[in-house]
């Protein structure tokens, strides 16, 4: 089948996207267990992006399962499978010369690191939102981890499935030391500190 589709190429290209918007666009791609506050530093790094006047995007693990991957369940293969189309979707996103911000739990590894090789060297940035399992499951935000320790969740994430942490993430924010706003500015002094945005 592959060898009947040929890449076509625009007349826009990536260096005037990313002139256009005056950044250096990346993938801040977010991993933690459920509960670790994921989702909550992304939406708070993409509100002081927009401040800033970047352009950015932020793809969540819950939302894209209601469209681009609602056929997919928590199944180990189905998981990685979900991962891959993310991060198809995060090099296609970052072509067009955004900033995506990406909250995943992304519990394996190998899968982490299939990402990565999409993009250029630099930019993709491990964000690991460390926080120890007792804290997420004393938050429990969507009531999951009590649903999983009685059973009505199987494969979670952390009980009863796997979680390999990062073992040298570009960035990592202890979320049970820090307010949220002081790991957003964490975030944003790294992108300002690495030339992706001014």
């Amino acid at each position: 089948m592959t060898e009947n589709i040929v890449w076509h190429h625009h007349n826009v290209t990536h260096e005037d996207r990313c002139q256009q918007k005056n950044q250096k666009p990346c993938v801040l791609w977010f991993t933690g267990l459920s509960g670790s506050g994921k989702s909550t530093v992304a939406n708070a790094v993409e509100s002081l992006l927009f401040q800033n006047g970047n352009h950015s995007y932020l793809l969540d693990g819950d939302n894209v399962r209601h469209g681009l991957n609602q056929d997919l369940s928590f199944s180990e293969e189905d998981r990685v499978e979900n991962i891959r189309r993310i991060g198809e979707v995060t090099k296609l996103f970052a072509d067009s010369g955004l900033i995506v911000l990406s909250a995943f739990i992304s519990p394996f590894q190998a899968d982490r690191q299939q990402v990565r090789d999409l993009h250029n060297e630099g930019d993709f940035i491990e964000v690991f939102v460390d926080t120890p399992l007792e804290v997420c499951e004393q938050r429990d935000p969507k009531g999951l981890y009590k649903k999983a320790r009685a059973g009505d969740i199987k494969n979670f994430t952390g009980l009863d499935s796997p979680y390999e942490a990062p073992n040298n993430p570009e960035i990592q924010l202890k979320s049970d030391e820090h307010t949220i706003d002081e790991l957003a500015n964490q975030v944003l002094d790294y992108l300002r500190n690495n030339g992706f945005i001014s």
